[in-house]
């Protein structure tokens, strides 16, 4: 074990699990160079440790350094601690190669690729070396080497990159014999825009503004964890109030997205009229949003140091009014789907993903917590508002489009209550406190709870205070594997259904 400590570590030091990562609360930030320089060995080792107690990976990437070499540094989420860890391993100028991760630790497969792709970073004993958005060579995106089942009656079916309907572009390649699908991949990066790369050197003033459009359904949940990253660098906290509207602009979020999920999950199995009532009142809860702002996806909301409006006593109760209603409404239009045998038939055991792999996977928000992980960041690592206001984990565990639509209205019915709580006791005082400078050389990790699931930020501040690094992790960038997974044995035609229930974001995922 001591050989897996960095060099500056004395020789007759007995290493500890607090030389081997840096633990920080979610929305802190530490010195880059407190943070515990391992072997590669050493960090495969800590990641493995952590996994095995529960962790996941929040996030596995790179940043340069000075002397042109990279540094590895992994996130690791320990829900049972409530507490983040840190673990990095520098690699020598010039390295083009380290051991893969995967092997031992399957979360990391993704961000192996990822690196491998941003880089040229090659992970050896990767057993599954493909673009996760770029072909190597320039060659256009969706010109992958895709995997292929021989035999006899094997067929491929390719779908997309264009879609019928309004939907963003991605390739699905199944390997089907009749009906049945042996294996999916999917290939992505139509929707890449380098927002990560226009970010470095910033904060500018129009950063905050290419946050917002990292994934537009999810907004807030970005904005709010880009500006908990910047009040952890400068030192301050948005006041009480500004907190309550964070949360509240939150959960009206989450509320759009999942009435709209749902009652696109109707209209995916032909029963109209959830499908046309759920529709509706989507707009509903974006008209709430825009009533408190003035945009339906909450764009200007969410500022660094608070929020940018404020309600008043009237607004609050029209609000509210507003928002009974709505939630009248929803109750009555779901409990038409439950009722509907035919509509269950397809929804119980199409999809299923088990338990097992969806931890091996590192699954995340509302596709783990239907397969029975009880995770979430708003009660795992808790900030803002969600520090002193405890929220239900809601979970189901039969890995099914069922379990995934049965989740997404249990929390509809638990963010129904919580903005309607919190909208009646609003804390007096201001809604903006601007922070000052951020500190130089430090690390800030931000986690929040979208719709999605956890959205994860990472900023890197240089000697001057600006960003040197800069990376997001949509839920997204987890979840598509299982939408791969749900896909195995499934028939085709149940692709649409089950691609709705996990409900992703392909500009989320490519940035």
């Amino acid at each position: 074990m001591t050989d897996n400590v960095a060099s500056h570590s004395s020789p007759d030091e007995t290493p500890q699990r607090s030389l081997r990562a840096a633990a920080l609360s979610n929305g802190e930030a530490v010195p880059w160079k407190d943070i515990p320089r391992l072997s590669i060995a050493g960090l495969r080792d800590t990641i493995a440790s952590a996994l095995s107690r529960g962790a996941h990976l929040s996030a596995f990437t790179a940043f340069p350094r000075g002397d042109a070499g990279l540094t590895l540094l992994a996130v690791l989420a320990c829900p049972g601690e409530g507490l983040l860890e840190l673990a990095a391993s520098d690699l020598p100028a010039g390295a083009t190669s380290y051991p893969s991760l995967t092997p031992d630790c399957p979360q990391a497969h993704l961000f192996e690729r990822d690196l491998f792709e941003r880089f040229g970073l090659r992970p050896e004993g990767h057993p599954w070396l493909e673009p996760v958005r770029f072909p190597p060579g320039g060659a256009p995106i969706g010109q992958v080497d895709f995997y292929r089942v021989e035999g006899e009656e094997v067929h491929e079916v390719a779908v997309g990159p264009v879609h019928a309907g309004v939907i963003e572009p991605g390739h699905f390649r199944f390997q089907c014999h009749g009906e049945k699908v042996f294996h999916l991949e999917i290939s992505l990066g139509y929707q890449h825009r380098g927002v990560e790369r226009a970010l470095l050197g910033g904060p500018t003033k129009r950063t905050v503004h290419q946050i917002e459009t990292v994934a537009g359904d999810s907004t807030i949940a970005h904005t709010t964890a880009y500006a908990q990253a910047l009040e952890a660098f400068s030192g301050s906290a948005a006041p009480p109030r500004a907190q309550a509207l964070r949360a509240v602009g939150l959960e009206l979020e989450r509320l759009a997205n999942h009435v709209g999920c749902l009652g696109a999950l109707a209209g995916d199995v032909a029963f109209l009229p959830t499908a046309s009532y759920l529709g509706r009142l989507r707009g509903e809860f974006l008209n709430l949003t825009a009533a408190v702002c003035g945009n339906r996806f909450g764009r200007g909301l969410v500022r660094p140091g608070g929020v940018r409006f404020d309600v008043d006593a009237a607004a609050v109760a029209a609000l509210r009014e507003k928002l009974h209603a709505a939630g009248r409404d929803v109750k009555g239009a779901l409990a038409l789907l439950w009722d509907r045998p035919t509509a269950m038939a397809r929804f119980e055991g199409t999809g299923r993903v088990s338990t097992e792999d969806a931890r091996a996977a590192g699954l995340v928000g509302v596709a783990a917590r239907a397969c029975g992980l009880a995770i979430d960041a708003r009660h795992d690592f808790p900030s803002g508002l969600f520090q002193f206001v405890q929220v239900p984990v809601s979970v189901y565990d039969s890995g099914d489009v069922f379990a995934r639509a049965h989740v997404r209205a249990l929390e509809v019915e638990q963010s129904l209550k919580f903005v309607d709580r919190e909208l009646a006791a609003l804390p007096g005082g201001s809604t903006l406190r601007p922070g000052g400078a951020l500190a130089p050389s430090r690390l800030a990790v931000s986690l929040v709870e979208g719709f999605r699931g956890e959205v994860c930020h990472l900023a890197l501040t240089d000697p001057s205070g600006a960003f040197a690094g800069y990376r997001i992790v949509d839920p997204s960038f987890h979840n598509w594997t299982g939408l791969a997974l749900a896909l195995r044995d499934q028939q085709i035609s149940d692709f649409p259904l089950c691609n709705k229930s996990f409900d992703l974001s392909y500009c989320g995922f490519d940035l």
